[in-house]
C-alpha cells in the first residue's frame, strides 16, 4: 500500500482532542499525510484509493508496554504443587519450568503466536522483555525474525540478571547491547537495555548496565516492587526501599521505564516523578501473582507516564483495559478512579510514551500510520458521548476489522495477512506440549 484515504464512520485522533464523526485519513508510504471530514478528503486526494470505513472507528493502534511473548506457551501448563507467595512463584515455577527450559526454537514459536494474537486484538507496538538465560546469544535475533514477519512495531530487549550467575549476567548485558547497535529506531524494530530487579542483581550490576545504556544512548528497563518481596529484601539488604535504592546508585532518570510498580510508597513515587521515570501497568498479572493493585490514579496525578501491559499474561487487550478500568475503582471505592479516557491514552498515546516511540500513539499528520479500525455496530447507539466508553468497555478482538502498521496492512476484513493462523497455532501447540515437559 504506497497511498490510500480512509473514510471513517468516526475517527479519534487522540483522547485529548475526541471523536470526530464523519472523519477520515490519507496515508502515504508509511506516513499518515491528512486527516478531515470525508467528503474533504475525498476531493483533496481524488486520485487516491479508497477504503469505506463509514461504519468502522478508525483509532490509533494499542499500544503493549509490556509483554513477555515466551509467556503464552505456559497458559495451561501443570503445576505440580501451586507456590504460595510471588517469590516462590519465581523460584519453584516460573524460573525452572518457563525461562529455564527456552531455546531458540521455543522462542520462535512463542513468538509467532503472541504477534498472532496481539494483531487479532489491535496491538500495533509492543515492549517485550525475553528472559531466557540458556538461549543466549542470539535468543533476540529469533524474536526479531519473526516479529518483522509479522509487520509489528516492536521495542525488543532481554532481560539480563545474575541470578544464573556473574558471567549468564554478563551474556544478557551484551546481548542487549548488540541488539540495539544493530537495531536502530530508524525502523520498525528497536531495542533497549535491560535487567530484571534489585533481588537478582547487585548494585555494581545495575549500574554497570545503567552505564552501558547511557553509552549506546539507550533507555532501560527493570521490574519495580512487583510485590512486597522487593521492598522487604531491599529493607532488610540495603536499608531503603528499592527506588531509593535506584537513586542512589544513580539509576533512575527519563530514560528509564519501570514496569508494575505495584509496592511503592509515596516517597518512592515522589522520586519517580522527579526523575522523569516512566511506567508500565499490568493491572491483571498482578492480580495473578498476589502481587497487589499497583496505586496507578496516584501516578497519574504526580504526571508521571503510565502505559498498559499484558505481561504475556492475559493478552486480549480489551480485557487488559477493563481490567484497568475496573479494579482501581473496587480498591478504592470510587467510582470516579480511572475513566475510560485515562485507560485509551495509557493504551495509545502514554503506551508509545512509556516505551520511548514519539511518532505512534496519535494520529496526525506526520506521524507513523499504525491505525487499527473497530466494527461500530455496538449494542447500543454510538455516540460522540460514548465512544470512548464503548471501546473500553463493550469491544472485543472479534470486533477489529483492520490493522495497519508503518503504512502496511497486517490485518483486512479480520484476516492476518502476515503469518499463516493455522500453521503458527499448529506449532505453539507442540512447543508448549515441549515446553511442558
Amino acid at each position: 500500500m504506497s497511498r490510500l484515504t480512509i473514510l471513517g464512520g468516526y475517527l479519534l485522533p487522540s483522547v485529548m482532542e475526541g471523536p470526530k464523526k464523519g472523519w477520515g485519513l490519507t496515508i502515504e508510504g508509511n506516513t499518515i499525510v491528512a486527516l478531515g471530514p470525508n467528503a474533504e478528503l475525498r476531493q483533496s486526494y481524488p486520485a487516491l484509493d479508497f477504503l469505506d470505513a463509514s461504519d468502522k472507528i478508525i483509532l490509533p493502534g494499542f499500544v503493549n508496554s509490556h509483554m513477555h511473548l515466551y509467556g503464552l506457551l505456559s497458559h495451561g501448563i501443570p503445576i505440580r504443587v501451586p507456590p504460595r507467595g510471588f517469590y516462590a512463584f519465581l523460584q519453584d515455577f516460573w524460573w525452572p519450568q518457563v525461562e529455564d527450559r527456552l531455546d531458540h526454537d521455543l522462542i520462535r514459536s512463542a513468538t509467532a503466536l503472541a504477534c498472532l494474537t496481539m494483531i487479532r486484538s489491535g496491538i500495533t507496538t509492543f515492549c517485550d522483555i525475553l528472559e531466557a538465560p540458556r538461549a543466549i546469544p542470539g535468543a533476540l535475533e529469533v524474536e526479531a525474525e519473526v516479529v518483522a514477519q509479522s509487520g509489528l512495531r516492536a521495542v525488543l530487549s532481554f532481560e539480563a540478571t545474575e541470578r544464573m550467575g556473574a558471567e549468564n549476567g554478563q551474556l544478557g548485558l551484551e546481548e542487549n547491547a548488540r541488539f540495539i547497535q544493530e537495531h536502530p529506531r530508524t525502523g520498525c524494530i528497536s531495542g533497549m537495555m535491560c535487567l530484571h530487579t534489585t533481588f537478582t542483581c547487585s548494585p555494581p550490576f545495575i549500574q554497570k548496565a545503567k552505564s552501558l545504556a547511557t553509552e549506546l544512548g539507550s533507555d532501560i528497563h527493570m521490574h519495580l516492587s512487583e510485590s512486597s518481596y522487593e521492598p522487604q529484601y531491599c529493607m532488610e539488604k540495603y536499608g531503603v526501599w528499592p527506588v531509593k535504592l535506584y537513586e542512589q546508585l544513580g539509576f533512575l532518570g527519563p530514560d528509564v521505564l519501570a514496569s508494575q510498580c505495584v509496592q511503592v510508597r509515596p516517597e518512592e513515587i515522589a522520586i519517580l516523578e522527579q526523575q522523569g521515570v516512566r511506567v508500565s501497568h499490568m493491572p491483571l498479572s498482578n492480580c495473578e501473582v498476589g502481587g497487589g493493585i499497583s496505586p496507578v490514579p496516584d501516578l497519574l496525578t504526580r504526571n508521571i507516564t503510565v502505559g498498559l501491559g499484558s505481561d504475556g499474561y492475559i493478552n486480549n487487550f480489551f480485557e487488559v483495559m477493563r481490567g484497568a478500568f475496573l479494579i482501581h475503582k473496587a480498591a478504592r471505592q470510587d467510582t470516579l478512579a480511572m475513566p475510560s479516557t485515562a485507560i485509551l491514552r495509557m493504551a495509545t498515546e502514554w503506551g508509545a510514551r512509556a516505551v520511548g516511540l514519539s511518532s505512534v500513539g496519535t494520529l496526525e499528520a506526520g506521524h507513523l500510520a499504525d491505525v487499527i479500525l473497530i466494527d461500530g455496530d455496538c449494542d447500543t447507539p454510538l455516540t460522540d458521548f460514548n465512544l470512548m466508553d464503548q471501546v473500553v468497555l463493550y469491544r472485543h478482538p472479534t470486533d477489529i476489522d483492520t490493522v495497519i502498521v508503518d503504512g502496511q496492512f497486517l490485518m483486512k476484513n479480520k484476516e492476518v495477512l502476515t503469518l499463516d493462523e493455522s500453521k503458527v497455532k499448529a506449532e505453539a501447540q507442540q512447543a508448549a506440549t515441549r515446553l511442558w515437559g
